[in-house]
């Protein structure tokens, strides 16, 4: 099992960096394209790569990843980050997994492993929706699972753009089991709400975690077409708005909804409290941050 499950982490590893270095380049395509508006005369952006690690509590290796980040004239914003990282978990962390799936022997045996990639991107238009994505696959010698998901974030929503973005996510998962879609959407709903606010995040998508089918292989192949289909959806998306004008109004609405945003990934969101409770560095998990906001 332990030489199984060692060449599975190299495989999962090994393809959120191909999924990484796949969307990267869609990316830079995008900041090609743009032809016209208050930013056309800016040079198309580039993402900038930096190492992480993280900090084992004993002191030892624990991992790390990959931040890249790019500042551009379509995307304000935008982080694909990368780890791979291992040790041991802290009583916080045990809790927080505990709390949510029963892994027994845990606390006997703290040793864990993950490895996944994050990405939430913020535009320069208010036109053009934010967006998130994540996958991930996480190892304890007592269990393992995938989770991740994408959800689409704009400042006014466009019904079409919600249509056509829950419409490709629906057609990867309906290739791997049709109630994932339902299933996995109504718990996006629940999962990315703002509850001091009693407001969602954005338009949703979808959402799953702790996914563990017993079939290690056709959960990875979901987990690789839930990555892809980010692709599919979102770039069109882009493509559609990134030419639309948009006033001053439309801009100030913009930053009081990137400060919502910001409210919900430091207050609910269960990637930045378990990458700060885990000694990560903290500059790669408050990656999702915007680059501007405001509270009126």
């Amino acid at each position: 099992m332990s030489d199984d499950f060692d060449d599975r982490k190299k495989r999962a590893s090994a393809w959120f960096t191909e999924l990484r270095d796949n969307i990267c380049a869609a990316f830079e395509r995008l900041e090609d394209q743009l032809a016209q508006g208050p930013h056309a005369d800016m040079e198309p952006g580039r993402f900038e790569r930096k190492e992480t690690r993280r900090a084992a509590p004993d002191g030892g290796d624990g991992g790390g990843g990959v931040m890249s980040v790019m500042r551009g004239r379509v995307f304000e914003k935008v982080g694909v980050n990368v780890s791979t990282v291992h040790g041991r978990l802290g009583e916080q962390a045990q809790r927080s997994l505990t709390a949510r799936k029963s892994i027994p022997g845990l606390a006997e045996d703290p040793r864990f492993w993950a490895s996944g990639i994050s990405l939430v991107a913020h535009m320069r238009s208010p036109k053009t929706p934010a967006v998130h994505m994540n996958t991930r696959m996480f190892w304890t010698p007592q269990s393992w699972w995938f989770g991740g998901g994408s959800d689409l974030n704009p400042m006014v929503e466009v019904e079409e753009d919600t249509a056509f973005f829950h419409g490709v996510l629906k057609a990867a998962c309906d290739r791997h089991d049709p109630g994932y879609f339902p299933r996995f959407k109504a718990w996006a709903d629940d999962y990315f709400m703002i509850r001091h606010w009693n407001e969602p995040r954005g338009v949703g998508g979808i959402f799953y975690d702790d996914l563990c089918t017993g079939d290690w292989e056709a959960d990875f192949a979901f987990t690789q077409d839930v990555g892809r289909a980010f692709l599919e959806a979102f770039v069109p998306l882009t493509e559609r708005h990134l030419h639309e004008p948009w006033t001053e109004a439309d801009r100030e609405w913009q930053l009081v909804k990137r400060g919502r945003y910001a409210e919900f990934n430091l207050v609910y969101d269960r990637g930045t409290q378990f990458g700060l409770q885990t000694g990560h560095n903290p500059e790669a998990v408050l990656m999702s941050l915007p680059p501007v906001a405001k509270w009126p």
